[in-house]
């Protein structure tokens, strides 16, 4: 299934902010492992929060954004008796964070035409006020696990 790294176990808390969540998504964030480039980018992004957003420091809009995306509940699909089901299942903790960086980062990379930092900007500051692309995607699981409820009796 996915590929399994030891990146939870050896994750050292970005230099700045000293926080775990950060440091996860900046690696998420890195491509080719450029990680200065990648750095750059999201400490540029988060100074143009704490721009936008004056009320709270900006890496709390940021662990508010990322919390908001979180996906509660996902269908899996489960093969009972030759058909496949939807069937709606509980998200883990770790799961539910790499699913909200990806569909954050995702978002992000949808959209062109503009830096970077300024996408990711935007995007981390729709989420923390619950709208955006990722905060849709999060939507439309949690309405996918609702529309097929009646298979829940399949998670075991």
């Amino acid at each position: 299934m996915g590929k399994i790294t030891a990146s939870r176990t050896q994750l050292r808390p970005d230099p700045r902010f000293n926080s775990l969540l950060a440091a996860k998504f900046i690696n998420c964030l890195m491509y080719d492992g450029k990680k200065s480039t990648a750095q750059v980018v999201f400490y540029d992004a988060i100074e143009e929060i704490g721009r936008k957003i004056k009320d709270r420091p900006a890496i709390e809009v940021f662990e508010q954004a990322v919390e908001n995306v979180k996906p509660y509940i996902e269908v899996r699909s489960k093969r009972v008796g030759g058909a496949s089901y939807q069937v709606p299942m509980q998200v883990n903790r770790n799961r539910q964070q790499s699913l909200a960086i990806r569909w954050m980062l995702a978002a992000v990379r949808e959209k062109k035409g503009r830096a970077t930092y300024l996408k990711l900007a935007e995007e981390v500051m729709a989420a923390y006020r619950k709208e955006g692309t990722a905060m849709a995607k999060r939507e439309a699981t949690h309405r996918m696990a609702d529309a097929n409820k009646a298979f829940a009796h399949f998670a075991w």
